[in-house]
């Protein structure tokens, strides 16, 4: 995605008032994840000065070094999980050898604007989180050059019924499966959590006797409203949905993931940095304060000075994987003889 222009100041004054009780809202006692959470190294004013910080190497950046996979760990690469005629559907999964009860299991969406394809990226974390006693799956779907929405969305829902049609196979326990992404693949995740009664966007990819119901969902930086402005003009979100938004704002509106949120939303994590370039904070702060209001429990981390894909800092995801870990040990408890309960980046 590209940067977008800076909000009028109304419009900022107004979602400043909306996050104060979005941002500190957790729900029951979410909100005590973010107090013993380790500190937020100090923000930048601009994404300018943040990105010559990181030019200059003052952060490290997480790559495939830090990618650890245990010994009591199995990786299966290209596994198909659903096909559309010719086109294959794959995975990465990564799971633990040996579990003696279901475990849940997590889908991990990349990112990329929709158009760039990138399961490896995933590794980092699902290496990490099948230590922990997740089975995990980290997904490729169609790019928007390849088939327009609601193609991604659809492979991402077959994902999900995927694992839960093989969870006996795998050691997954069916009832307890979760969904992560980052940007393009947050926004996927999202759809995915808040729209199972959607049968339109179900697919026929496979597995249709399975359900796409997820009983968590992770945000990282997502666009959640492709209607706002700032976010319907942006080349991504066009080529995502394949026509302008004059010509399809219905599309559009179907598309946006807070258009779908209702009570049963399942609990949502978001992160997201205060001074984002590529999909405004106002997006998760508006999707903060809807399951707010709505009584969904909400865990929102909005992260002053940081910008887009923050968590790739290893100082930040170091504050990121403290609160995920604490978010899924509620919501998705891991069988703690499996694997152990933090595994910060060093």
């Amino acid at each position: 995605m590209t940067a977008v222009r800076n909000r009028p100041r109304a419009r900022r004054g107004l979602c400043a008032l909306l996050l104060v009780a979005a941002a500190a809202w957790g729900g029951d006692d979410l909100g005590a994840i973010l107090e013993g959470a380790p500190p937020l190294p100090q923000g930048y004013a601009g994404v300018k000065e943040l990105q010559k910080a990181i030019n200059a190497g003052k952060y490290e950046v997480i790559g495939p070094q830090h990618v650890e996979i245990a010994d009591g760990t199995v990786v299966e690469k290209d596994i198909e999980y659903g096909r559309i005629g010719d086109y294959v559907l794959l995975l990465d999964l990564y799971r633990p050898k040996q579990v003696d009860e279901p475990v849940p299991g997590l889908v991990f969406v990349h990112g990329g604007g929709w158009g760039e394809k990138g399961k490896d990226f995933y590794a980092y974390w699902t290496a990490r989180y099948a230590n922990r006693g997740y089975v995990c799956a980290t997904i490729e779907y169609r790019m928007s050059w390849e088939a327009k929405f609601p193609a991604a969305v659809e492979d991402a829902k077959c994902a999900v019924r995927w694992m839960r049609a093989n969870a006996a196979k795998y050691g997954v326990d069916p009832a307890q499966i979760g969904v992560i992404g980052l940007s393009a693949g947050a926004h996927l995740a999202l759809m995915v959590a808040y729209t199972p009664h959607l049968l339109d966007l179900e697919g026929n990819a496979g597995h249709a006797d399975q359900s796409s119901r997820v009983q968590a969902v992770v945000s990282y930086y997502g666009a959640t409203d492709l209607v706002a402005d700032g976010v319907r003009d942006l080349k991504a979100v066009r080529q995502f949905i394949g026509k302008r938004f004059r010509k399809a704002p219905g599309q559009y509106l179907k598309a946006s993931p807070i258009t779908h949120v209702s009570k049963d939303a399942p609990p949502t994590l978001l992160f997201h940095g205060a001074i984002d370039a590529t999909v405004p904070v106002a997006q998760s702060d508006a999707l903060a304060n809807k399951l707010r209001l709505l009584g969904v429990p909400c865990l929102y981390d909005r992260q002053p000075g940081w910008d887009h894909a923050m968590d790739l800092l290893v100082d930040v995801n170091r504050r990121c994987l403290y609160i995920q870990d604490r978010f899924l040990d509620r919501f998705l408890p891991p069988d703690p003889q499996v694997g152990f309960l933090s595994w910060p980046v060093n």
